[in-house]
Protein backbone atom coordinates (compact mmCIF):
# COMPACT_ATOMS: atom_id res chain seq x y z
CA UNK A 1 0.00 0.00 0.00
CA UNK A 2 1.29 3.37 -0.97
CA UNK A 3 -0.24 6.61 1.60
CA UNK A 4 0.65 9.89 1.64
CA UNK A 5 -0.24 13.25 3.16
CA UNK A 6 -1.92 16.38 1.07
CA UNK A 7 -3.44 19.44 1.45
CA UNK A 8 -7.34 20.52 0.82
CA UNK A 9 -8.44 23.54 1.41
CA UNK A 10 -5.10 24.41 3.54
CA UNK A 11 -5.58 21.32 5.33
CA UNK A 12 -3.76 18.03 5.38
CA UNK A 13 -5.37 14.82 4.29
CA UNK A 14 -4.23 10.90 4.34
CA UNK A 15 -4.39 9.37 0.90
CA UNK A 16 -3.73 5.94 -0.63
CA UNK A 17 -2.69 5.33 -4.42
CA UNK A 18 -4.50 3.03 -6.26
CA UNK A 19 -4.60 2.36 -9.92
CA UNK A 20 -7.14 5.25 -10.84
CA UNK A 21 -5.23 7.96 -8.75
CA UNK A 22 -5.04 8.65 -5.02
CA UNK A 23 -7.86 7.74 -2.93
CA UNK A 24 -9.07 10.42 -0.12
CA UNK A 25 -8.80 8.73 3.33
CA UNK A 26 -9.59 11.75 5.22
CA UNK A 27 -12.46 12.69 3.25
CA UNK A 28 -14.02 8.93 3.74
CA UNK A 29 -14.17 9.38 7.18
CA UNK A 30 -11.29 8.52 8.76
CA UNK A 31 -10.16 11.60 9.83
CA UNK A 32 -6.62 11.14 10.32
CA UNK A 33 -3.12 11.79 8.48
CA UNK A 34 -0.61 9.09 7.79
CA UNK A 35 0.61 9.93 10.93
CA UNK A 36 -2.04 8.97 12.63
CA UNK A 37 -2.18 5.57 10.43
CA UNK A 38 1.55 5.34 11.54
CA UNK A 39 0.70 5.56 15.38
CA UNK A 40 -2.39 3.86 15.64
CA UNK A 41 -0.43 1.02 13.63
CA UNK A 42 -3.47 -0.08 11.74
CA UNK A 43 -3.40 0.39 7.83
CA UNK A 44 -6.89 1.70 6.42
CA UNK A 45 -9.32 -0.04 3.92
CA UNK A 46 -9.37 1.67 0.55
CA UNK A 47 -12.50 3.41 0.34
CA UNK A 48 -14.85 3.87 -3.09
CA UNK A 49 -15.59 6.78 -4.29
CA UNK A 50 -13.40 9.16 -6.74
CA UNK A 51 -9.85 9.28 -7.33
CA UNK A 52 -7.71 12.36 -7.04
CA UNK A 53 -5.05 12.64 -10.11
CA UNK A 54 -1.68 12.34 -8.19
CA UNK A 55 -0.04 15.67 -10.75
CA UNK A 56 -2.57 17.68 -8.98
CA UNK A 57 -1.89 17.31 -5.81
CA UNK A 58 -0.08 19.34 -3.48
CA UNK A 59 1.69 17.20 -0.57
CA UNK A 60 2.40 17.48 2.62
CA UNK A 61 5.44 16.16 4.79
CA UNK A 62 5.19 12.63 5.07
CA UNK A 63 5.03 12.88 8.78
CA UNK A 64 5.26 14.67 11.65
CA UNK A 65 9.13 13.38 13.24
CA UNK A 66 10.28 13.57 16.50
CA UNK A 67 14.01 12.81 15.30
CA UNK A 68 15.18 12.81 11.85
CA UNK A 69 18.52 10.66 11.72
CA UNK A 70 20.91 10.31 8.65
CA UNK A 71 23.75 7.92 7.33
CA UNK A 72 26.80 8.93 6.02
CA UNK A 73 28.99 6.95 3.56
CA UNK A 74 26.82 3.66 3.67
CA UNK A 75 27.39 2.71 -0.18
CA UNK A 76 31.43 1.43 -0.92
CA UNK A 77 31.64 3.46 -3.96
CA UNK A 78 30.54 6.51 -2.11
CA UNK A 79 32.76 6.34 0.49
CA UNK A 80 35.36 6.19 -1.70
CA UNK A 81 34.26 8.66 -4.33
CA UNK A 82 34.69 11.39 -1.40
CA UNK A 83 37.92 10.02 -0.09
CA UNK A 84 36.88 7.85 3.02
CA UNK A 85 36.92 4.16 3.21
CA UNK A 86 34.23 1.79 4.18
CA UNK A 87 32.80 2.32 7.51
CA UNK A 88 33.10 -0.65 10.25
CA UNK A 89 30.10 1.07 11.60
CA UNK A 90 26.84 3.11 10.68
CA UNK A 91 28.14 6.78 10.26
CA UNK A 92 25.32 8.89 12.28
CA UNK A 93 24.36 12.52 11.89
CA UNK A 94 20.77 14.53 12.02
CA UNK A 95 18.53 17.24 10.55
CA UNK A 96 16.70 18.75 11.97
CA UNK A 97 12.79 18.93 11.79
CA UNK A 98 12.07 21.86 9.98
CA UNK A 99 14.84 20.41 7.40
CA UNK A 100 11.92 18.09 6.55
CA UNK A 101 10.03 19.13 2.69
CA UNK A 102 7.56 17.33 1.07
CA UNK A 103 7.82 16.28 -2.90
CA UNK A 104 6.56 19.36 -4.59
CA UNK A 105 7.99 21.72 -2.52
CA UNK A 106 10.68 24.27 -3.23
CA UNK A 107 13.84 24.26 -1.60
CA UNK A 108 15.34 27.70 -0.45
CA UNK A 109 19.56 27.90 -0.75
CA UNK A 110 20.92 29.76 1.77
CA UNK A 111 22.82 32.90 1.17
CA UNK A 112 25.44 31.56 3.91
CA UNK A 113 26.84 28.33 1.43
CA UNK A 114 27.39 27.81 -2.08
CA UNK A 115 28.35 24.39 -2.55
CA UNK A 116 25.37 22.53 -2.86
CA UNK A 117 24.70 19.12 -3.55
CA UNK A 118 22.24 15.67 -4.28
CA UNK A 119 22.26 12.44 -2.63
CA UNK A 120 19.41 10.25 -3.04
CA UNK A 121 18.75 8.17 -0.64
CA UNK A 122 16.24 5.54 0.85
CA UNK A 123 14.62 6.63 3.98
CA UNK A 124 13.19 4.34 6.30
CA UNK A 125 9.93 5.33 8.10
CA UNK A 126 9.43 4.03 11.49
CA UNK A 127 5.90 2.56 12.77
CA UNK A 128 6.58 1.59 16.20
CA UNK A 129 8.80 2.27 19.52
CA UNK A 130 12.36 0.96 18.63
CA UNK A 131 14.75 1.26 21.96
CA UNK A 132 17.95 -0.60 21.76
CA UNK A 133 16.28 -3.51 19.81
CA UNK A 134 17.89 -6.35 17.73
CA UNK A 135 18.81 -6.72 14.45
CA UNK A 136 15.47 -9.32 14.53
CA UNK A 137 13.04 -7.03 16.42
CA UNK A 138 14.17 -3.58 14.15
CA UNK A 139 12.52 -5.32 11.34
CA UNK A 140 8.78 -5.32 12.88
CA UNK A 141 8.97 -2.16 14.15
CA UNK A 142 9.41 -0.32 10.65
CA UNK A 143 6.28 1.07 8.94
CA UNK A 144 7.27 1.53 5.96
CA UNK A 145 9.92 3.49 3.29
CA UNK A 146 10.20 6.73 1.17
CA UNK A 147 12.04 8.74 -1.07
CA UNK A 148 14.37 11.22 0.07
CA UNK A 149 16.87 13.91 -1.06
CA UNK A 150 19.87 14.53 1.65
CA UNK A 151 20.78 17.60 0.45
CA UNK A 152 23.83 19.01 1.36
CA UNK A 153 25.98 22.71 1.62
CA UNK A 154 29.50 21.22 1.25
CA UNK A 155 31.56 24.44 2.10
CA UNK A 156 29.24 24.59 5.21
CA UNK A 157 29.46 20.81 6.25
CA UNK A 158 33.56 20.62 5.81
CA UNK A 159 33.97 23.46 8.60
CA UNK A 160 34.03 20.97 11.23
CA UNK A 161 33.88 17.29 11.72
CA UNK A 162 30.46 17.46 12.34
CA UNK A 163 28.80 17.29 9.32
CA UNK A 164 25.34 18.96 11.14
CA UNK A 165 25.58 22.90 9.91
CA UNK A 166 25.74 21.72 6.12
CA UNK A 167 22.90 19.34 6.12
CA UNK A 168 20.05 21.07 8.25
CA UNK A 169 19.39 24.21 6.24
CA UNK A 170 15.53 24.88 6.24
CA UNK A 171 13.86 22.49 4.03
CA UNK A 172 16.99 20.28 3.32
CA UNK A 173 15.51 16.78 3.83
CA UNK A 174 12.79 16.32 1.06
CA UNK A 175 10.91 12.89 1.61
CA UNK A 176 7.81 11.47 -0.17
CA UNK A 177 5.48 11.75 -2.03
CA UNK A 178 4.60 7.86 -1.13
CA UNK A 179 5.69 6.18 1.68
CA UNK A 180 5.20 2.39 0.65
CA UNK A 181 4.37 -0.04 3.73
CA UNK A 182 6.98 -2.41 4.42
CA UNK A 183 4.99 -5.86 3.88
CA UNK A 184 4.79 -4.53 -0.05
CA UNK A 185 8.77 -3.42 0.09
CA UNK A 186 11.90 -5.39 0.81
CA UNK A 187 15.33 -3.20 0.62
CA UNK A 188 17.44 -5.87 0.66
CA UNK A 189 16.08 -6.29 -2.70
CA UNK A 190 17.48 -4.90 -6.17
CA UNK A 191 15.33 -1.71 -6.15
CA UNK A 192 16.81 0.45 -8.44
CA UNK A 193 17.88 4.22 -6.78
CA UNK A 194 18.71 7.00 -9.34
CA UNK A 195 19.07 10.64 -9.07
CA UNK A 196 18.65 13.42 -11.86
CA UNK A 197 19.15 16.91 -11.84
CA UNK A 198 17.72 18.68 -14.88
CA UNK A 199 16.90 15.49 -16.39
CA UNK A 200 20.53 14.26 -16.09
CA UNK A 201 21.13 10.87 -14.75
CA UNK A 202 23.48 11.56 -11.86
CA UNK A 203 23.28 8.64 -9.75
CA UNK A 204 22.19 5.08 -10.39
CA UNK A 205 22.50 2.11 -8.11
CA UNK A 206 20.27 -0.27 -5.95
CA UNK A 207 19.06 -0.46 -2.37
CA UNK A 208 20.89 -3.64 -2.27
CA UNK A 209 24.03 -2.14 -2.53
CA UNK A 210 23.99 -0.71 1.14
CA UNK A 211 26.70 -1.62 3.33
CA UNK A 212 24.36 -1.94 6.50
CA UNK A 213 20.59 -2.71 5.55
CA UNK A 214 17.75 -0.96 7.08
CA UNK A 215 16.98 -3.43 9.80
CA UNK A 216 20.86 -3.57 11.11
CA UNK A 217 20.66 0.52 10.86
CA UNK A 218 17.23 0.28 13.35
CA UNK A 219 19.02 -1.57 15.73
CA UNK A 220 22.08 0.25 15.59
CA UNK A 221 20.36 3.35 15.72
CA UNK A 222 17.94 2.51 18.82
CA UNK A 223 21.37 1.90 20.95
CA UNK A 224 21.62 5.28 21.26
CA UNK A 225 18.58 7.27 21.05
CA UNK A 226 15.17 5.78 21.17
CA UNK A 227 12.79 6.01 17.81
CA UNK A 228 9.16 6.70 18.25
CA UNK A 229 6.75 5.87 15.31
CA UNK A 230 6.63 8.53 12.42
CA UNK A 231 10.92 8.84 12.68
CA UNK A 232 12.80 9.19 9.64
CA UNK A 233 15.86 7.40 8.94
CA UNK A 234 18.21 8.66 5.81
CA UNK A 235 20.00 5.52 5.10
CA UNK A 236 22.37 6.94 2.89
CA UNK A 237 23.40 7.63 -0.95
CA UNK A 238 25.49 6.20 -3.57
CA UNK A 239 28.00 7.28 -5.80
CA UNK A 240 27.80 9.85 -8.17
CA UNK A 241 27.47 12.98 -5.51
CA UNK A 242 29.06 16.33 -6.94
CA UNK A 243 31.50 15.91 -3.89
CA UNK A 244 33.07 12.71 -5.42
CA UNK A 245 33.84 14.59 -8.83
CA UNK A 246 37.69 15.66 -8.92
CA UNK A 247 38.29 19.40 -7.91
CA UNK A 248 38.03 22.17 -10.78
CA UNK A 249 35.36 20.16 -12.53
CA UNK A 250 32.63 20.10 -9.64
CA UNK A 251 29.71 22.03 -10.75
CA UNK A 252 27.25 22.92 -7.84
CA UNK A 253 23.90 22.95 -7.35
CA UNK A 254 21.71 26.47 -8.42
CA UNK A 255 18.56 27.99 -7.91
CA UNK A 256 16.22 26.80 -10.85
CA UNK A 257 17.62 23.51 -10.72
CA UNK A 258 15.04 20.84 -10.38
CA UNK A 259 16.80 17.40 -8.76
CA UNK A 260 14.12 14.02 -9.00
CA UNK A 261 14.87 11.27 -7.14
CA UNK A 262 13.64 8.20 -8.14
CA UNK A 263 13.17 4.27 -6.04
CA UNK A 264 11.71 1.19 -7.99
CA UNK A 265 8.72 0.70 -6.23
CA UNK A 266 7.70 3.59 -3.77
CA UNK A 267 8.29 6.52 -6.44
CA UNK A 268 9.56 9.93 -7.35
CA UNK A 269 10.33 12.39 -5.40
CA UNK A 270 10.94 16.33 -6.99
CA UNK A 271 12.21 19.23 -6.02
CA UNK A 272 13.14 23.05 -7.21
CA UNK A 273 15.88 25.32 -5.53
CA UNK A 274 15.02 28.65 -5.18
Amino acid sequence: MKLCNFFVNGRIHAGVLTDGGVRDLTAAGYGATLGGFIAAGALPTIPDGPCLDPDELMFANVTEPAKIVCIGLNYKKHAEETGGTPPSEPVIFSKFNDALSPAGGAVPLPGSARCFDYEAELVIVMGRRADCVSVEEAKSCIFGYTCGNDLSARDAQMRSTQWLIGKTFAGFAPAGPYVVTADEFDPDDDHRISCRLNGELVQDDFTSGMIFNCAELVSYVSKFTRLAPGDLIFTGTPSGVILGKAKGTRVWMKKGDEVSVTIDGIGTLTNVLV
